[in-house]
């Protein structure tokens, strides 16, 4: 006999503040964000879905089989639900005119010999960061024509690393941020969405990445921009992937972080630099 399909009412019991922490649990060992304790509503609206797409009969049910070795598809499916994937084109606009003023110019001047960088966007959501990226990097220096680039883009979360790919955006989305003659160059009417170029495309590596896992397949990297990731943090992992972000960064190289996040106060070795209106972390 089949089981009946989850409805509404089965979905929608409230969940205990033990739920809420079993779930708190496991998404802090997955991929070491802290949701706060005020965040019980947002846990409750997203995980019901995941009842419905799973086959489970209840969030009780859903919470019952986080507790006990539950299946790694579904801890994803978890982790895909409530993990924050804001992003946006030239977000927050100032760390991208210090790239493009400041940083490129001075490592193109250093690694001019052996004609090669490698930029790194972690937790890199649906790919805007990445992309806009790839556009400065097409239109602002012809000279890296012949150059060995390699733009990696990695996110925790399976569903956003394939948007990234898949590289199509809606309207809004193309809206924020990126000026209309960015996206007549770089992007293509698709029926209601806008399709990234497939120079803009492959210019882009995206990955699967967990920052709080191993990092053996992150390269040694130029640049690593690691932005409004770490104020989902507590201060231990915080301190744990600046430490990584700093073995994986050239000793000439920058880091750059969120607006609201900084190297102080977490005794890793890092030097803040001003360049223009935005803050980058040098290796000290």
């Amino acid at each position: 006999m089949t089981a009946p399909s989850p409805t509404p009412t089965t979905t929608r019991r409230a969940l205990s503040a033990t739920d809420v922490e079993v779930i708190r649990r496991v998404v802090h060992e997955r991929t070491g964000i802290t949701l706060g304790d005020d965040k019980e509503y947002l846990i409750t609206a997203r995980l019901r879905p995941v009842v419905v797409a799973s086959g489970l009969g209840s969030l009780g049910e859903l919470v019952a089989r986080l507790r006990t070795d539950p299946p790694s598809a579904l801890v994803g499916m978890v982790v895909d639900a409530l993990v924050i994937n804001e992003t946006s084109f030239f977000r927050d606009v100032h760390p991208f005119v210090g790239l493009k003023d400041h940083v490129l110019p001075d490592l193109i001047e250093r690694r001019r010999r052996d004609r090669m960088l490698t930029i790194w966007c972690a937790a890199a959501s649906s790919g805007q960061e990445p992309y806009t990226i790839a556009m400065i990097l097409a239109d602002q220096f012809p000279e890296l024509a012949g150059w060995t680039i390699r733009l990696l883009a990695t996110d925790v979360s399976s569903t956003m690393v394939a948007r990234g790919r898949r590289g199509r955006f809606t309207g809004v989305e193309v809206a924020r941020g990126l000026p209309p003659v960015l996206r007549q160059r770089h992007l293509a009417p698709a029926g209601d969405e806008w399709q990234v170029s497939p120079a803009l495309r492959r210019a882009v590596q995206f990955e699967q990445h967990n920052l709080a896992g191993s990092w053996d397949v992150i390269p040694r990297c130029d640049i690593v921009f690691l932005r409004n990731v770490l104020i989902y943090f507590d201060p231990a992992v915080t301190r744990r992937v600046l430490l990584k972000a700093r073995g994986r960064l050239a000793e000439d190289g920058y880091l750059a972080l969120g607006g609201a996040e900084t190297t102080v106060g977490t005794d890793t070795p890092f030097r803040r630099v001003t360049l223009g209106r935005s803050a980058w972390y040098r290796p000290s």
